[in-house]
C-alpha cells in the first residue's frame, strides 16, 4: 500500500491509466478481429473498406504508444496482404 499523498494519487493515476490502455486493446483486437472476419466472408469490397477503417484505428492506438509501432504495423501489412490475396 502507497505510503505518502503522493504515492497514493500515482496509484489512482496508474489505475485508471491501466483501464483506458485496456480498453484501448480491446478496440484494436476487435479492429483486426472485424477484418480477419470480413475476410473470411469472401466479399473483397467490405473486406477493403473494413481494412481501411481499421487501418486509422491501428495508427491511432500505436501514436498513443499502447502498442509498439513496429507492431502495429506488422498487424497492417499481414491484414493488406491477407486482403490482396483475396480471389
Amino acid at each position: 500500500m502507497a505510503n505518502s499523498k503522493q504515492a497514493r494519487k500515482r496509484a489512482r493515476q496508474a489505475t485508471a491509466r491501466n483501464q483506458q490502455n485496456k480498453a484501448q486493446r480491446s478496440k484494436l483486437r476487435t479492429a483486426i478481429r472485424t477484418v480477419r472476419k470480413a475476410i473470411a466472408a469472401g466479399d473483397k469490397k467490405t473486406a477493403m473498406e473494413v481494412f481501411q477503417k481499421s487501418t486509422s484505428v491501428i495508427d491511432s492506438i500505436a501514436d498513443k504508444k499502447i502498442v509498439h509501432k513496429n507492431s502495429a504495423a506488422r498487424n497492417k501489412s499481414r491484414l493488406a496482404a491477407a486482403v490482396k490475396a483475396m480471389v
